[in-house]
């Protein structure tokens, strides 16, 4: 069973992943969490997935804008921060 790292998977899931990277470490800067924290809770309220059904218009976006709408997206999906 080969392993997989990110090398070996197609470029749209790459770019999701090291986009997504990217607006957890902004994001957990801007709400002084540890990234560990900002991942969790961004995957607790539906982030992750967020970012992957729309990811080909995220990335367009300001990384600024993108963290102030994960925040309310989260919101809205239940998250007090």
């Amino acid at each position: 069973m080969q392993s997989k790292t990110i090398e070996n998977m197609p470029q749209d899931t790459t770019d999701k992943i090291e986009y997504l990277i990217m607006l957890i470490k902004l994001f957990a800067e801007r709400y002084r969490l540890s990234p560990k924290q900002a991942y969790r809770y961004i995957r607790r309220y539906g982030g992750v997935g967020f970012v992957e059904r729309n990811y080909s218009v995220l990335h367009t976006l300001p990384f600024d804008d993108m963290v102030d709408t994960m925040l309310d997206f989260c919101k809205k999906s239940g998250g007090l921060l």
